[in-house]
């Protein structure tokens, strides 16, 4: 799953081989040194902590362009792009991986990317496309949502909620765990989730009624997910004793591939009525050494080839149209028909003073 949803202590560089990028696996990808001087042959990818890719995808685009690709991890995604607007002008890499709609105004409006028309763009639906100057290209896409405990539920004989305002009610009382949107990527997206359902003002009386039925918060997902949530692998070597987090709807398929001995069945569930729309893009950092192997990954981002390996490498979804999801998704995931979402626009104006009330209500 997405990792701007982990926190990390500080950067930390890696270099994947002979691995290098593509532009939308086709046959036309830049060539290295053909605009006269020869190309850097490294390209750097800076992103949050949880960038993944296979070696063998990535090794595929080296061989078509020269390009090795270094992935410098910055943390969650709100620390990465922090990192980046102290940078601006002088960045740390060539391409940032990360930042998404719930972050996307702060990173335009520092001005730390600039314009690029991927090739392939076209086949990104424009509910995606949330930027019109093109400084950021859609790479991937998912749903913050509550996951659930399957077995506490059943050993209850409760059924497991389905809405936000299930979560307020009392036989839901000391069970869920929530991350702080202040700090947490997930966090801010279920903050955003309640505004969207409930409006500017009804989401304060919201979270009122959530604080009195004893949520609890913590600091990032890694916690709240892996220590906090009784039904993840990690939650239950660390007697994690909430059945209900907020996490992805693409946890389950995790939980079943990791799963030892393998389930046949997800172990978790998910809150199919409390979900937020979350997608992340990708960006040509502003003073980037190396721009034209930038535009070479962005392109690469979004070919099929890459957005049919990204499911499996870090839990989320693809937004290319022709690209399909694997057997593990289909079989173990969720389709989100009904996400709650927000204008860019919107979250721009409100994420902060949103951020500042809500810790005021819940955290005094």
């Amino acid at each position: 799953m997405s990792v701007n949803i982990k926190k990390a202590a500080a950067a930390i560089v890696v270099v994947l081989g002979v691995t290098g990028l593509a532009a939308c696996g086709t046959d036309d990808a830049p060539a290295a040194g053909k605009s006269g001087a020869p190309a850097p042959k490294t390209v750097t990818l800076v992103s949050h902590d949880s960038f993944n890719a296979s070696k063998e995808v990535l090794a595929d685009f080296t061989e078509r362009t020269g390009f090795t690709v270094k992935v410098l991890k910055s943390g969650d995604a709100g620390e990465a792009v922090n990192k980046e607007i102290l940078t601006k002008g002088s960045p740390q890499g060539d391409v940032f991986f990360g930042v998404d709609n719930t972050l996307l105004s702060r990173a335009l409006d520092n001005g730390i990317f600039v314009p690029y028309e991927a090739k392939g763009l076209g086949r990104v639906p424009a509910t995606y496309q949330l930027d019109k100057e093109h400084r950021v290209t859609p790479i991937d896409s998912g749903d913050i949502c509550v996951n659930y405990d399957k077995k506490y539920f059943a050993d209850k004989k409760l059924a497991p909620p389905v809405t936000f305002d299930d979560l307020a009610k009392p036989e839901y009382k000391d069970l869920l765990v929530v991350e702080n949107p202040e700090r947490s990527s997930p966090g801010l997206g279920f903050l955003l989730g309640t505004a969207a359902k409930y409006g500017d003002e009804g989401w304060q009386d919201y979270w009122k009624k959530l604080k009195a039925n004893g949520v609890k918060t913590v600091d990032s997902w890694e916690l709240a997910y892996n220590q906090e949530f009784s039904g993840s692998a990690g939650g239950k070597q660390a007697k994690g004793d909430r059945p209900l987090v907020v996490s992805y709807a693409s946890s389950p398929p995790v939980e079943v591939l990791y799963g030892e001995p393998q389930p046949k069945v997800a172990p978790t569930g998910v809150s199919t009525g409390t979900c937020f729309r979350q997608t992340e893009f990708a960006g040509l950092l502003n003073g980037a050494k190396n721009p034209e192997g930038g535009k070479a990954l962005i392109d690469f981002l979004i070919s099929r080839e890459f957005q049919e390996d990204m499911p499996l490498q870090m839990f989320v979804n693809p937004v290319a149209k022709d690209a399909a999801l694997p057997e593990l998704f289909t079989k173990h995931g969720v389709v989100i028909e009904k996400p709650e979402t927000m204008a860019p626009q919107k979250i721009a104006e409100k994420r902060d003073p949103w951020i500042q009330q809500w810790s005021s209500l819940v955290l005094k």
